[in-house]
């Protein structure tokens, strides 16, 4: 049953196209890709992908060659210097607690991001792992000291993230390194959209098809462009870094052979199966 399903869902229309898609002028969709060994930029335009020559933070210029959506593998949509989250951002996230004054900033490595498709493992100590589906920032130029009205010309687009979080640690230990950092607990993608109204957009996660999330980040507690003015007074922010927003509602444990899926509105469907680390603690 579990295969059917998933062979139904990787239709790369659903992926791109779904019910919560937006066909609008200027909204461009971006994808990273692997294609006949070689890693390319493109621009998606329905199932096609038209290829990009150079750096995609720096006027890259198409090549004229193209390539079906089907043919390729996503990788993750950009290769970010750094990985900032924000906890707590949402008032249905929060229960009983009050909301901060500010934005709660923690990090994640960029060795923690996977690409759609890819595996979320659970390492062989841990309890309690959550899904946590977010929209998530990518940053287009060099950013430092930006003000709120300035923060949305350093913005090159929104992708979806899911913020795996291990309960467990992130209750125990003395840091959330290990509970938000880990190998394989950020998966983004599959395309950075530009172009979108990033502060009204439905955020949507799907446990083995049973919606489980679903809020606008227009109720974001600190919206998007708050927090890339915010950030970067601490952070020199760098084209291709991301930032995830926080989640929104209550979260639960996953396991071996969920399927975890994070949709948000106008960029598509990130989708990641979850395993069990392999013995002698190798997770890859």
């Amino acid at each position: 049953m579990r295969m059917i399903y998933q062979a139904a869902l990787v239709m790369m229309g659903l992926l791109f196209t779904g019910s919560m898609a937006l066909a609008q002028d200027g909204i461009t969709k971006y994808v990273r890709y692997a294609y006949e060994g070689r890693d390319s930029y493109g621009i998606l335009d329905g199932e096609i992908i038209r290829e990009l020559d150079g750096d995609l933070f720096a006027s890259p210029r198409p090549t004229g060659r193209n390539v079906r959506l089907a043919e390729v593998r996503l990788l993750i949509p950009c290769e970010p210097s750094k990985v900032i989250a924000v906890g707590l951002n949402y008032r249905s996230h929060l229960g009983n607690s009050p909301a901060s004054e500010y934005p709660g900033l923690f990090a994640k490595y960029p060795t923690s991001l996977i690409a759609h498709e890819e595996e979320i493992v659970i390492p062989a100590d841990s309890e309690n792992l959550h899904y946590e589906g977010e929209l998530v920032i990518v940053i287009g130029k060099k950013a430092q000291n930006v003000s709120i009205a300035d923060a949305p010309d350093y913005i090159f687009g929104v992708t979806a993230g899911n913020d795996v979080s291990e309960r467990t640690w992130q209750r125990n230990d003395l840091q959330w390194l290990r509970a938000k950092a880990s190998d394989t607990f950020g998966p983004i993608g599959p395309a950075i959209v530009s172009g979108l109204n990033y502060n009204d957009l439905l955020v949507q996660t799907r446990l083995n098809g049973e919606v489980v999330q679903s809020e606008s980040s227009k109720d974001l507690i600190f919206d998007v462009d708050a927090i890339v003015s915010y950030v970067s007074r601490y952070f020199t922010l760098m084209p291709g870094d991301v930032i995830f927003t926080g989640t929104p509602g209550s979260t639960k444990a996953m396991k071996p052979g969920d399927i975890v899926e994070i949709e948000v509105e106008g960029v598509g469907v990130l989708r990641n199966r979850v395993v069990a680390a392999k013995s002698g603690g190798d997770i890859r």
